[in-house]
């Protein structure tokens, strides 16, 4: 019989060099088809080290069960000193199973916000995105898969091409803001006249993947007050992400234009 250490080295050999086979084949594929592949190649990948593990587990069984028996009294210390790991590993099964996202999916857990990157037995890897801008951080960001299990995912995805922005103007001053309104309304319409059909499309897509009504993709503006009694004008926009901060920009420009154009004009009337 060969020994264990001859045949691990000959399975680990084969894996690794079956899944640098598969990177090549998926960067040769998605150069040809121009088609995203990662999501397959790591699906394959993991298939690959699922049946590597397998076969080391095989071939170490009689060595692994005589030290098991020689460290019995020593295996509620040793689960104790890795139940993180544990439960990593658990996470990644929860994560196989659920399948809650997938390879470029955009996703939250807790305060971390980006693109799913890669999915291993540990971690999670993805590259933060700034929730605000929707821009990378060029920040990479490792998750143990453990916390998948304890905190909520929130899956994004339907926001990588439109997403609803929403954004806050605050004023101080006393005026009365509804003389502004249609007009502040009509801006905001022009602005989003461009892609107002794609957007409609798109949002009926999401209202029946999700089955729920959402708000879009006419723009909304609603006027209020803060806590402390200052005027708040709270705008939601169904917009292309790239165009989110443009519009925003456009739109705060022509709200103060109007603002203090209709200031001075109450306050000559005074």
């Amino acid at each position: 019989m060969l020994h264990p250490v001859f045949v691990s080295l000959i399975v680990i050999s084969i894996a690794f060099g079956l899944k640098a086979l598969v990177d090549k084949l998926a960067s040769d594929r998605s150069i040809k088809k121009a088609k995203d592949v990662r999501n397959t190649s790591h699906n394959i990948k993991h298939f690959i080290n699922f049946i590597m593990m397998f076969l080391l587990l095989f071939t170490w069984a009689a060595e692994i069960q005589n030290f098991a028996l020689s460290i019995a009294a020593f295996a509620v210390a040793i689960v104790i000193a890795t139940r993180e790991f544990i439960q990593c590993v658990i996470g990644f099964f929860y994560l196989v199973t659920t399948r809650p996202f997938k390879i470029g999916d955009w996703i939250q857990v807790g305060e971390y916000f980006g693109e799913v990157a890669e999915t291993d037995w540990i971690k999670t890897t993805i590259h933060e995105i700034d929730i605000h801008t929707y821009q990378f951080s060029r920040k990479t960001v490792y998750i143990p898969n453990n916390k998948l299990i304890t905190s909520p995912i929130k899956n994004l995805n339907f926001s990588k091409r439109y997403v609803t922005h929403h954004f806050l103007i605050v004023r101080k001053e006393s005026l009365n803001p509804y003389s502004i309104y249609e007009t502040l309304t009509n801006k905001a319409k022009h602005y989003c006249e461009g892609f107002s059909e794609i957007a409609g499309r798109y949002n009926s897509i999401i209202e029946r993947k999700l089955d729920a009504q959402v708000s879009g993709p006419e723009p909304e503006i609603h006027f209020g007050t803060t806590e402390l009694g200052e005027f708040k004008a709270s705008f939601t926009l169904f917009c292309p992400i790239e165009k989110a901060l443009e519009i925003e920009h456009k739109l705060t420009k022509d709200f103060m234009t109007l603002w203090y154009k209709e200031l001075n004009k109450q306050g000559a009337k005074a």
